[in-house]
């Protein structure tokens, strides 16, 4: 007896997006698209209804928080798996994504085989990280990133050091924050050298430009 096609799940709000994987998952005898949504408004119950087995998730779009409705989904439907498709690749992004319950995360500029690869993958509940996603984590990731979620260089970071890197992020000066965190302004270079280490960045320019790409500006 042959089992039957992976169910899949599109939301995204760009309607050629969805199109497109209807047309590459119609060239797959193992899966099919069975719905597509434009927010993440309702998901659990359109996963009831599709009976979906793989979610596709956009992460930049109208309506409810994507990461907030994957962990809901997480709980309400533990065995269907969550995959995040964005045109940015960030850190804090990947981070969200696997602490919500995400089983894998493509960038939108990876190839569609791609995400059928992924789709097939997180069916065997094993993870799948597209290459750009793997090139922003820890270096020991890429051997065991089947097995076990990755993890980004930001959460090497400690709340303190994430706590300066914001600041960093809104243009407030070494003085500045020694002044809000009543300390020095040596330790505060201590702990700017530490997230520079971390992070793998030598240059205190570019440790700023990291921070405003990352959105970190934000709350």
């Amino acid at each position: 007896m042959s089992r039957r096609p992976l169910r899949i799940l599109c939301v995204d709000d760009h309607a050629f997006l969805a199109e497109g994987m209807r047309s590459r998952l119609a060239l797959e005898d193992d899966m099919e698209l069975v719905g597509w949504l434009e927010s993440a408004e309702n998901l659990p119950e359109e996963v009831g209804r599709t009976r979906a087995d793989v979610v596709l998730l956009d992460i930049e779009m109208p309506g409810p928080d994507p990461f907030e409705a994957m962990a809901e989904l997480h709980r309400r439907c533990p065995k269907v798996r969550t995959i995040m498709l964005s045109a940015h690749v960030r850190d804090h992004y990947i981070d969200a994504a696997v602490k919500a319950g995400a089983w894998g995360y493509i960038s939108k500029n990876d190839t569609p085989d791609s995400v059928v690869n992924a789709i097939r993958i997180t069916a065997r509940n094993e993870f799948a990280f597209g290459p750009k996603v793997l090139r922003r984590c820890q270096p020991d990731q890429n051997a065991r990133a089947s097995r076990a979620p990755p993890v980004s260089r930001l959460v090497q970071l400690t709340p303190r050091e994430l706590e300066i890197l914001r600041m960093i992020a809104k243009g407030i000066s070494r003085v500045e924050i020694a002044s809000i965190l009543h300390r020095s302004p040596k330790t505060v270079d201590n702990h700017r050298r530490a997230i520079m280490e971390k992070l793998g960045i030598h240059d205190r320019v570019e440790l700023a430009r990291y921070a405003l790409r990352e959105g970190l500006t934000e709350p």
